[in-house]
């Protein structure tokens, strides 16, 4: 089997853990803004998180809704939203051994990319707070391109700039429409990432649930 040259990854919820990130974020936002009782924070963070719908949902619509179930009258939803685009990224965290893999890949020789389905510059700010800009040699943002994911354009500018094929990439993402169908699309061998080992892909090469066994597993497909 002829190694592979590069390894693109996705950032929401493949390596940046967000769900953890966005609670995080939420209770300082509510807690700053004192939005809610303390008895209904809880309850706020998780009608975020339902509207949100893992990041389909742009946040001026969200907090609108939230602002009004809740009967905010104190604070604007453009005021939070301009919180969540200044302050968000002061709470990302990656998944565990997310920065120790990526490091090792960059040792063992190879190229590593990065496509994220996001806006610009707020999603370049969620990842440069990961720490790992370094190791990067592509880094794609979706509307800085004009394209998203599963559009078979954004990884080929991916390979581009990488200057691979992509028959010599593996991709790592948690979205079977947009990441592994997408990259399958062009020819790129796929990796579904889920932190729950009781979910996996039936469409993807490998299934992937702890950073740790990520090195051997490139190996086997």
């Amino acid at each position: 089997m002829i190694p592979k040259k590069a390894v693109i990854f996705d950032l929401d919820q493949t390596l940046l853990d967000r769900t953890t990130s966005l609670k995080k974020f939420l209770r300082w936002q509510i807690n700053f803004f004192q939005l809610v009782a303390t008895k209904d924070r809880e309850s706020f963070i998780q009608h975020f998180l339902e509207l949100d719908d893992n990041g389909k949902v742009w946040k001026d619509s969200v907090y609108q809704q939230l602002i009004h179930e809740f009967s905010i009258d104190h604070v604007t939803h453009d005021r939070l939203l301009s919180s969540y685009i200044n302050d968000f990224n002061k709470f990302s965290c990656c998944f565990k051994d997310v920065e120790n893999t990526i490091i090792k890949l960059k040792e063992q020789g190879y190229l590593i990319g990065l496509i994220s389905n996001g806006r610009t510059p707020f999603q370049e700010h969620n990842f440069y707070a990961l720490g790992l800009t370094e190791f990067f040699s592509s880094i794609i943002v979706s509307e800085a391109v004009g394209l998203r994911k599963p559009d078979p354009a954004i990884f080929l500018l991916s390979c581009q700039q990488l200057d691979v094929h992509p028959q010599d990439c593996i991709f790592v993402g948690d979205n079977e429409v947009a990441d592994i169908q997408g990259a399958k699309a062009v020819g790129m061998k796929t990796i579904f990432f889920h932190p729950d080992p009781s979910i996996r892909s039936l469409i993807a090469d490998a299934t992937l649930h702890h950073y740790t066994i990520l090195i051997n597993l490139l190996k086997t497909i």
